[in-house]
């Protein structure tokens, strides 16, 4: 985590909205995080996206303890990234967010936001996830990842990973990522500023995943703020 460029990965956050960066999971890591998803009691809830009309596809809550390697990588992200969220707060003229994150979750928490919100997310071939944003509550950090866990062209082909930003008078403007086994995109959770004649302004942004044509995908969702 110390060795990402930093610099680098908070320019792209300003600039587009989204961030990718090189592994941070092994493959024996997202190897094991997969096995999981059979193991009912690793996870508090299950989500049947056609259910719901939020696609096709299934995903699970994690129940704590989370396992070591998400808790792991949702403690050492948020810091760096609340200091791209605080520097959006004071462009957006809003209230910041503690440094840490357990100082964060007691945020949450007064707010009656305690449930874990790690997820895994599973496809299958023809599924696909609708833009959305993931908001549970009150209370919401500006920021979230999404780590690559299956290998593209050899375990599913397809699936990108979509970034739909809705600017302002004017068209919206798209984005499709695809990431590597381990990867991860760091990404807006609901809106960001963006400078315009008048100052900053609000941008909101949506995120989802394209039609899965061939194999099975297993992503890794690491969102920050708790759910109700």
């Amino acid at each position: 985590m110390a060795e990402l460029d930093w610099p680098a990965i908070e320019s792209s956050l300003d600039e587009f909205g989204y961030a990718t960066t090189p592994p941070l999971l092994t493959a024996a890591d997202c190897r094991e995080l997969v096995r999981l998803y059979d193991d009912e009691s690793r996870f508090r809830s299950r989500i049947d996206m056609a259910r719901y009309n939020f696609g096709s596809g299934e995903y699970k809550y994690f129940a704590r303890p989370l396992p070591a390697s998400v808790e792991e990588l949702r403690s050492e992200l948020y810091p760096r990234l609340a200091v791209t969220a605080n520097r959006w707060a004071e462009r957006l003229g809003i209230s910041g967010y503690p440094g840490e994150l357990e100082a964060f979750l007691e945020v949450c928490a007064q707010h009656g936001q305690n449930r874990p919100t790690p997820l895994l997310l599973r496809y299958r071939e023809g599924d696909y996830n609708c833009l959305h944003q993931d908001i549970y509550g009150e209370v919401a950090f500006p920021l979230q990842a999404t780590v690559m866990l299956s290998r593209p062209g050899a375990d599913f082909e397809g699936g990108e990973f979509l970034l739909m930003e809705q600017r302002p008078r004017a068209q919206s403007r798209g984005q499709a990522v695809t990431l590597q086994q381990g990867e991860a995109i760091l990404f807006t959770t609901r809106y960001r500023p963006v400078h315009g004649s008048r100052g900053f302004h609000r941008v909101n942004v949506r995120h989802g995943v394209s039609r899965l044509l061939a194999g099975q995908r297993f992503t890794l969702g690491v969102i920050f703020h708790d759910a109700r």
